[in-house]
């Protein structure tokens, strides 16, 4: 559609004067004379008589005239109605988390994303990192939030926050001290995450990297699980700060300090191809990026 072709012609049908017709369009009157033109040559009709002294539109022009005015006005009707329905963003976003993430991180960023797009239904699906990854390459999730590595080269993978985890212990039935040296961890029984997890694969380069013997070791399949077993005095465990807010805050855990050691990890969005451009993960990925 020539829409500035259509607007030159409204503009010069009600101002009645090339001249006029540039300047509110700010553009050159040979570029008017231009759009007039080639609308002739389209509808194949005279739409203004031209003399040095004036400009009157034709009955071809008035008739053009009025049916441009309905279509520039539907065309900025559907414009502002598109603008309105990619910024309202309705329909649903399915949201893959791994377990730290899902549990104790997301519910702030989805109130963040709900506040902005309160018509937006929202879904999420809780795994491990493996499990996160695999929905996203299978598109049963839109964008997937996971704490270890992905190792898919069809996938986008980028980091959007950094996160700490610290050694934690039962403060009512461990006997080790807060400031421990690394001797202290030796021989220890340990509760950790199942394999697959991003908190597992952290546990498991934690102990190879720092030469660490485990004595036993008790795996479980959730965040919760591990917190208990290890407030009941059954090991010691390396979880998420953000895990364990709580339980620090009631006096049921304590964490060991390695001082100055500290171990960070870096967590990331996955997204696929397909879901690149998809509005509402892009709104998703805008809040992650403001954290």
């Amino acid at each position: 559609m020539q829409y500035d072709a259509l607007r030159t012609f409204v503009v010069l049908a009600e101002s009645q004067n090339f001249t006029k017709a540039s300047e509110l369009l700010h553009i050159s009157q040979p570029s008017v004379s231009l759009h007039i033109k080639n609308l002739e040559s389209e509808f194949q009709a005279q739409l203004f008589l031209r003399s040095p002294k004036f400009v009157q539109i034709t009955p071809s022009g008035e008739l053009l005239y009025q049916r441009a005015k309905q279509i520039l006005l539907l065309y900025d009707q559907a414009k502002e109605e598109l603008w309105a329905q990619r910024h309202s963003l309705q329909g649903e976003l399915v949201v893959g988390a791994s377990f730290t993430i899902g549990e104790y991180l997301l519910p702030a960023l989805l109130a963040k994303l709900r506040q902005a797009y309160p018509q937006l239904n929202l879904r999420v699906e809780i795994g491990n990192t493996d499990e996160i990854v695999r929905l996203v390459r299978l598109l049963e999730v839109d964008i997937g939030l996971i704490e270890g590595p992905a190792h898919d080269k069809e996938l986008s993978v980028l980091p959007f926050m950094e996160d700490e985890l610290v050694i934690i212990a039962s403060k009512a039935h461990h006997p080790i001290g807060p400031n421990p040296g690394w001797p202290a961890l030796q021989d220890q029984t340990w509760v950790t995450r199942e394999e697959g997890s991003g908190t597992r694969e952290y546990f498991n380069h934690f102990i190879r990297i720092n030469g660490l013997k485990i004595k036993s070791l008790l795996t479980i399949g959730s965040n919760q699980g591990v917190k208990e077993s290890v407030i009941q005095g059954m090991g010691l465990s390396l979880l998420s700060r953000h895990a364990i807010e709580r339980e620090l805050a009631y006096g049921e855990l304590a964490v060991i300090e390695l001082k100055p050691h500290r171990f960070m990890r870096t967590l990331s969005y996955v997204t696929s191809p397909i879901m690149k451009n998809k509005r509402s993960v892009e709104a998703l990925i805008e809040v992650l990026q403001k954290i």
